[in-house]
């Protein structure tokens, strides 16, 4: 059996994390190295390993993580502007193999990101 995802063990509650949102479907917690004022993942409770990985079925998921974004970004105070970010395999710079969006705000972003 494949070891778990650190943000498995973080659904599973194996590793303490700053929570700030939780439902049935997904959870939004701080990011441990964070690139802006406001850093956070939001992670579907179903392993997913990127947007690559959805199927059809989860469009419904899919959509979901957006609106915790918005909310969750409405909630903090970035009304000026954030960024919503995924990566995607090796060449996207996909570090952790469950799918993840960083909201990122608090400050003026950059492009092209990186």
């Amino acid at each position: 059996m494949p070891s778990k995802t650190i943000f498995k063990r973080i659904i599973d509650k194996e590793i303490p994390a700053k929570i700030l949102y939780e439902d049935e479907l997904c959870l939004a917690f701080a990011d441990l190295n964070p690139q802006a004022p406001t850093h956070l993942l939001v992670i579907p409770k179903k392993e997913v390993k990127s947007i690559a990985d959805l199927e059809n079925d989860d469009l419904a998921l899919a959509g979901h993580l957006f609106l915790v974004c918005r909310n969750l970004a409405s909630k903090l105070g970035l009304g000026n502007g954030y960024r919503i970010v995924t990566n995607i395999g090796a060449d996207g710079g996909q570090s952790v193999e469950h799918l993840h969006l960083h909201l990122l705000g608090g400050r003026s972003m950059a492009w092209p990101p990186g």
